[in-house]
């Protein structure tokens, strides 16, 4: 019995402590700001006519361009991996981004997401060419829209529209590739998680006071 509690002490012991206290880092701290504030898009016309804002809100920004039917698969992936998740928090929405004149090419999206959630917090947003590179540029991330004003990434804005992501000892998340269940999956589900336990921590020492 001696043996047996002197092993366990040696080595159960220390692996519980560490699972513990990595636990502890992954869903205790703080998701890092990773770059610049986002503009504010109360300027951009919604598609149900509503004012749709940052401020305020935790955000999953994604930019469709002149793409929304060909972005159907990674809309389906934001849906099943994160907003199916989430959309139980009032201050949480989905905005995506396309330009002016693709109002049809959206409703048509949006129909087709109808048929397997509840949309009321996916937003969809029109503007210039001009307004959406500079929402996009003010990120000031290393990725760029192509030509027809896409991305496969999607960004995390907080509630004071900055980019928060995640900052690992090789690589640093700006974004996350929506196309890849992977890295939803992987990376970004932990990373909203985080951000919204943050906001209740918040909360908690507020309703203290």
């Amino acid at each position: 019995m001696k043996k047996f509690l002197v092993l366990f002490a040696l080595f159960i012991v220390p692996i519980v402590a560490y699972l513990f206290f990595a636990s502890g880092i992954n869903h205790f701290g703080k998701l890092p700001v990773v770059g610049q504030s986002a503009v504010e898009i109360s300027n951009f016309k919604s598609l149900d006519k509503t004012p749709v804002r940052l401020q305020g809100k935790i955000t999953i920004l994604g930019f469709l361009g002149t793409t929304a039917s060909s972005g159907r698969s990674m809309l389906f992936n934001l849906n099943q991996k994160i907003y199916k998740r989430f959309e139980g928090f009032e201050d949480f929405q989905v905005v995506m981004v396309l330009p002016e004149n693709h109002e049809k090419s959206a409703e048509d999206v949006l129909s087709t997401l109808g048929q397997i959630t509840d949309t009321h917090q996916w937003k969809f947003i029109f503007g210039t060419d001009e307004e959406i590179y500079e929402l996009f540029n003010a990120l000031q991330t290393p990725y760029a829209l192509d030509a027809r004003g896409t991305t496969d990434y999607v960004f995390i804005i907080d509630k004071d529209m900055k980019l928060r992501g995640r900052q690992d000892e090789s690589k640093t998340f700006y974004g996350y590739n929506a196309a890849s269940v992977a890295e939803i999956t992987n990376h970004m589900l932990d990373d909203v998680k985080v951000l919204l336990a943050e906001y209740r921590l918040e909360l908690k020492k507020y309703k203290r006071k």
